[in-house]
């Protein structure tokens, strides 16, 4: 199928490779591609470095990591209680170990390894990457939290506890 200019009516000059296919445009390849996914590449390795430190020292041995000051002072679990050993056993590959140690934190990791992947996919394609939270989604998730901080320190909650 041949392009036409709008003005002028006259075919346009296609770079069709194999039926049905077009060359990219230039922005989408080479020097400029490796320039726009720059940014998230440097995200992957920040975020992989902070996994690999967890996962090679051990937050179940004291002295490593530093306290959480709500625990210490109140005695009360905060929503990301658990986390450094959540992310620990996440990396050891032991799921039923993370998610009882803080499944909030599992989900994070997952749903932000999701949006890590789509925000490529876009930055590759030359399209950005909108997140149109609401006031409902951020008062949700809000709630969300604040009901399992209350549920996990609750006596009945100890299962999730870390």
């Amino acid at each position: 199928m041949r392009r036409v200019d709008a003005e002028t009516g006259k075919p346009t000059p296609s770079r069709t490779l194999v039926r049905g296919t077009t060359v990219p445009p230039r922005a989408t390849r080479g020097p400029a591609l490796l320039g726009r996914l720059a940014v998230p590449a440097g995200v992957l390795a920040a975020v992989a470095g902070a996994f690999a430190y967890v996962g090679s020292v051990d937050p179940n041995e004291p002295g490593h990591y530093p306290v959480c000051p709500l625990l210490r002072f109140t005695g009360v679990l905060c929503p990301g209680c658990g986390g450094l050993r959540s992310a620990h056993a996440f990396v050891h590959g032991d799921l039923p170990a993370a998610l009882q140690a803080n499944a909030p934190a599992v989900l994070a990791y997952v749903g932000l390894a999701v949006l890590w992947t789509v925000w490529v996919v876009r930055t590759a394609r030359g399209r950005p990457l909108r997140i149109d939270l609401g006031p409902v989604h951020l008062w949700s998730a809000g709630a969300l939290m604040l009901a399992f901080t209350v549920v996990r320190n609750l006596p009945f909650g100890g299962w999730l506890r870390p």
